[in-house]
């Protein structure tokens, strides 16, 4: 029996026992485009990460700055800003250091 037989079977074993019932966005249309919006040559990799729901690297950077901001408006005196500020310093440099990377190489 061949892979794609197999796997057909599966899935309508899979619906016929309501496995694909409760899944989240069920019976709405597929959004295509934030995954248009990628460059082409990073879709599928962005589309694999986020069905493993891992961000890229980049929006992890930019959630990291909001979160320092925040704390560092937070901050009560001097003393607790300055590793703030050392950290948000940081994260914004390797952040264009990568957008620096990316625009360099084409993508």
């Amino acid at each position: 029996m061949s892979f794609s037989r197999i796997a057909e079977n599966r899935i309508r074993e899979a619906m016929e026992q309501g496995e694909f019932d409760n899944l989240p966005g069920a019976g709405q249309p597929l959004s295509l485009e934030e995954y248009f919006s990628a460059p082409e040559d990073l879709r599928m990799a962005y589309s694999v990460l986020k069905n493993a729901n891992c961000r890229p690297l980049e929006v992890e950077l930019l959630s990291e700055i909001a979160r320092l901001q925040q704390a560092l408006a937070a901050a009560p005196d001097a003393a607790a800003r300055e590793p703030l500020e050392r950290q948000l310093a940081d994260r914004r440099t390797e952040l264009a250091i990568l957008l620096e990377r990316r625009s360099r190489s084409g993508k």
